[in-house]
């Protein structure tokens, strides 16, 4: 029978750590891939067989006895050997399939995505909302446990709890066992015997609830607010995911947001033009007084600092630019057109020469004065 501690170089009191760090360096000199040749090939058999000796608690009993540790049966690379350790000799542990073992019920739950609709004003100041949110929480049945009260989970018969199951197929190195999920209990190494009649064994249930959040303000269409832990509930009662409220601003009939500047029109007679006035505006602060210079031309902007949106990552806010929309008057009566006579003749402007103005205070300059406020 071989000596399998000289075999690996460890002593007989040897850890199953030192065990594998010491498989995991011979194999990683003595595999056919690195290290072609028969004799490197038997070498390498030799050394594995050693460690599937070493590495499974009972067998390595039966050979520290004296017994045979394959029970009479032929030993040799593959009895027993599972091919993740070879993977685990060269890339480390869970290689070959994300580490071995059973894996947990309890997973992080995930993220969920609403939208929310607001107003241009709750952009403007920020707002606080109601919202409904459907989504999974812990069953308030088993409290996540996925088995009815009074029972438990119980250790699959299929493979005693690994959470997988071995396979042993042929290949060039001679017999290699592979491992997969077992499918009784999809992984998990238990199985649910009595499932709670609430969740079905999942641990949650879905349902509706109100949820209040602080929408802040300077928010835009497209700006998410995450809440953290306030997504779905994992499976098995795990942690809870993310929940982000995805904000959509409506269109408002009067003002128009560009950034954090707001945008507005006011139609004015061609004699307020003329002579200069003051308006009231409605606006998102109230009732606001807006001086007109006399002389004012259509497209002139008049600005009323810091009364825009908040800004969103800062202080203060932007401003709210008001565009000048000057009325020809129409439907004159002859008074109303004797009057504009006179006026026209004391202007010298009876027979009007059209003439081009400089592009800067023409039509073009208007529009651009429109939406950069200057």
């Amino acid at each position: 029978m071989n000596d399998y501690y000289q075999d690996l170089g460890v002593s007989r009191d040897a850890s199953a750590e030192e065990i594998k760090r010491a498989y995991r360096k011979l194999a990683r000199r003595l595999h056919p891939d690195v290290n072609p040749g028969p004799e490197a090939e038997e070498q390498f058999k030799k050394v594995s067989q050693a460690y599937d000796v070493l590495s499974d608690p009972e067998k390595r009993r039966a050979f520290d006895m004296g017994a045979d540790p394959y029970g009479g049966q032929e030993g040799g690379f593959g009895q027993g050997f599972s091919f993740s350790d070879i993977m685990d000799a060269f890339f480390g542990a869970g290689a070959a399939g994300g580490g071995r073992g059973p894996r947990s019920r309890r997973m992080r739950g995930q993220d969920a995505l609403l939208r929310l609709d607001i107003s241009l004003a709750e952009a403007v100041f920020g707002s606080d909302q109601e919202i409904t949110v459907d989504t999974a929480v812990e069953c308030s049945t088993c409290h996540g446990a996925g088995t009815q009260p009074g029972t438990d989970v119980r250790t699959c018969e299929i493979c005693g709890g690994r959470g997988e199951v071995q396979q042993v197929q042929r290949s060039f190195l001679g017999q290699v066992m592979t491992s997969r999920p077992c499918t009784a209990c999809q992984g998990y190494g238990t199985v649910i015997p009595n499932p709670c009649f609430e969740c079905s064994g999942d641990g949650r249930v879905r349902t509706r609830r109100p949820l209040k959040i602080r929408v802040p303000a300077g928010v835009d269409t497209g700006t998410r607010i995450q809440l953290s832990g306030r997504g779905e509930v994992g499976p098995g009662g795990g942690p809870p995911g993310d929940l982000y409220v995805e904000v959509a601003v409506e269109q408002h009939p009067t003002f128009q947001r560009r950034g954090d500047d707001l945008h507005c029109s006011v139609e004015l007679p061609m004699t307020a033009a003329a002579l200069g006035t003051s308006i009231k505006l409605d606006t998102f602060d109230g009732m606001t007084d807006v001086d007109v210079r006399a002389g004012a031309q259509p497209g002139d902007v008049v600005t009323l600092r810091g009364q825009g949106v908040t800004h969103l990552r800062g202080t203060g806010r932007g401003d709210l630019l008001v565009h000048l929309s000057v009325q020809t008057p129409t439907h004159l009566d002859a008074e109303q057109q004797d009057l504009l006579r006179q006026l026209a003749a004391a202007r010298g402007e009876e027979r009007p020469e059209g003439r081009l103005a400089p592009v800067q205070t023409g039509l073009f300059g208007k529009l651009r004065g429109a939406f950069t406020g200057k």
